[in-house]
Parts: C-alpha cells; sequence; structure tokens
C-alpha cells in the first residue's frame, strides 16, 4: 500500500471514529446566536455559560488529540476560553466563532507544548513508537496508534488531515517551513503503515 492510499484509509477510518463518538454534537460547527454574543461581550455569566458549555467538549477533544494527555488538554482549553472571553470585543465575525475559537485553541495547545519542550529533539523520534498497552488497540483503533507518535508528528498528522490545514499554516504555526511540514507528515503515515504492517503479521 502506498503512503498516500494509507493516508486515505486512516484518515477515512480516524474520522468515522471521532464522528461516530460525536453523533450528537455539531462541535465547533454549532452556531452562536448574536444575541449570546453580544451578551457576553457585556460581561453576561449566563451568555458565557453558554458559550463554554456550547464548545466545551469539542474544546477537549482537539486539545487531547494535539497533547495527548488529558489534563495538558484541560489546561489548554481552560486557558483557550479565558482568551476567547478576554478577546470577544475583537471579534469581527470574519469567520464562524466556532472556527475562530478552534484556531485560538490550536495556538494555546501549541504554545502548551512550546514551553513545556515536549517537542525538543530530532524528527527522528518518528522512528520509534511509544509502546502501547494493548496490541488490539494498536491494530484496530486508529486513533490509539496516532496518540502514539511523537508530539510534532501526531499534531501535524491530525491538523492537515483532520481539521484540514495547510501546511503553509503548519509551517507558520511550528515556525517552520511548508515543506518541513510536508516532510513530517509524509514520515509519520509511513511510520504508521509500517507499524500497523509489522504488528498485524506478528
Amino acid at each position: 500500500m502506498s503512503c498516500n492510499d494509507f493516508a486515505h484509509s486512516f484518515v477515512h477510518s480516524a474520522k468515522h471514529k471521532v464522528m461516530t463518538a460525536m453523533r450528537s454534537e455539531a462541535g465547533f460547527a454549532t452556531t452562536l446566536d448574536a444575541a449570546t454574543l453580544a451578551a457576553a461581550r457585556h460581561g453576561d455569566s449566563a451568555a458565557l455559560e453558554t458559550i463554554y458549555r456550547s464548545y466545551e467538549r469539542a474544546a477537549f477533544g482537539l486539545a487531547l488529540r494535539i497533547l495527548g494527555r488529558p489534563a495538558a488538554a484541560e489546561d489548554a482549553v481552560h486557558d483557550s476560553f479565558v482568551r476567547a472571553f478576554e478577546k470577544l470585543g475583537g471579534y469581527r465575525g470574519d469567520a464562524p466563532f466556532g472556527l475562530w475559537l478552534k484556531r485560538l485553541l490550536v495556538n494555546t495547545a501549541i504554545d502548551q507544548l512550546r514551553s513545556e519542550q515536549r517537542w525538543i529533539g530530532s524528527d527522528d523520534e518518528i522512528d520509534q513508537l511509544s509502546a502501547s498497552q494493548s496490541r488490539q488497540d494498536n491494530q484496530q483503533e486508529a486513533l490509539g496508534l496516532l496518540a502514539r507518535l511523537p508530539d510534532r508528528a501526531r499534531t501535524v498528522v491530525w491538523l492537515h488531515e483532520m481539521e484540514g490545514y495547510s501546511h503553509s499554516e503548519i509551517g507558520a504555526l511550528f515556525k517552520h517551513s511548508e515543506s518541513w511540514s510536508k516532510s513530517l507528515l509524509a514520515r509519520s503515515l509511513e511510520r504508521l503503515r509500517r507499524a500497523i504492517h509489522e504488528e498485524s503479521t506478528q
């Protein structure tokens, strides 16, 4: 199977699992009505609570995919909503509110990785997936396998394949070039493909 074929198969499987897990939720696509937004801008606690409850679960899910640890994801979600509420006055409505919040969350999560220095080191770390607790998970759960990639690799795969970020956008987030993002994505998908093959023959 080529890397492109594997990418298509892997992404289709992962998206199906994510959509199944969130089947009753619109996530970041939830529409925020103008009245709630206006009230939130004036500091109305009920409106702020409505915004938080509308996007909290989707925000945590994305933060967890990027950071890989529930506690860190919770911190990123908290910090993202604090920043969002502080910047509500600057939200002009050029993009849907959920998309604006999602991008703020991604930036916050990546800033957190940088502050923890969890991605310092060589991208050659891709060649060594972290250990998994269950062989069955390795073979059957696309998201479980993805979580075993190093932080940078996992984040690039998720943002590009699942969230639709371009390589130029990812490169800018990581303060690298577009070609760096393309190379890391290709190597990460190839490593996942090899891991699935190796473990399916054991």
